[in-house]
């Protein structure tokens, strides 16, 4: 999970279904209207889940109601409260509105707070609060982990898409240990710019960054 940036300006199908008061359905908004919605949530998180950063695929994501319908139905057309998930059962968006009840406002939302001041991302794929936390924040990173269960069905591919990326942290940290800053830096620089839209992209800066 990483800071998102949202587009102030909603899809104009939001407003005509709000107008309409019509409900969220398996076919409303129908499908092009659905890909108007697609289209600028593409625009904010390229293709990847807003919460575990899996790649997005036709057929495999769903548009996800942060605050979901059933406790929220007010948010139903709400732009803001809207992001791209991944389909999978056991985690992100499908995870959590199986959840039992808890305070929507524990949970970190990617689009107005940086989730990198709260989580850690390991080698091993697992993710963790970060360890200079307050109880209050340390609280809503946990509760962010377990409701999204960042720490479940992903952990393995992101441990996979890590793997190839610890060589080349050792090999950046030999050239900070033995050389210039201003030999090596443009270099990682360039690294983190290649890595910045793949999937699983905020846990391979953390091993690049060696963060804590």
């Amino acid at each position: 999970m990483h800071q998102l940036h949202r587009d102030p300006v909603a899809p104009a199908v939001l407003a005509r279904h709000e107008k309409t008061k019509a409900l969220w359905s398996m076919t409303s908004p129908n499908g092009t209207e659905r890909g108007e919605i697609w289209d600028k949530l593409g625009v904010m998180q390229g293709a990847r889940c807003a919460y575990c950063e899996a790649k997005l695929l036709k057929g495999k994501r769903h548009i996800e109601h942060f605050r979901q319908r059933s406790r929220y139905p007010q948010g139903t057309y709400d732009w803001g409260n809207l992001f791209g998930s991944c389909d999978r059962e056991a985690s992100c968006g499908k995870h959590k509105d199986r959840c039992d009840t808890y305070d929507h406002t524990d949970l970190i939302k990617p689009d107005t707070e940086d989730p990198e001041k709260f989580f850690v991302f390991s080698p091993d794929g697992s993710v963790q609060p970060r360890v200079n936390l307050n109880k209050a924040d340390r609280y809503r990173a946990t509760e962010t982990i377990r409701i999204f269960n960042l720490n479940g069905a992903w952990r393995q591919s992101r441990r996979y898409e890590i793997e190839g990326y610890v060589q080349i942290a050792e090999h950046f940290a030999e050239l900070a240990a033995n050389f210039k800053e201003s030999e090596w830096w443009p270099l990682f620089q360039k690294e983190l710019a290649q890595i910045a839209h793949l999937p699983f992209a905020t846990a391979i800066k953390h091993v690049l960054t060696r963060r804590n």
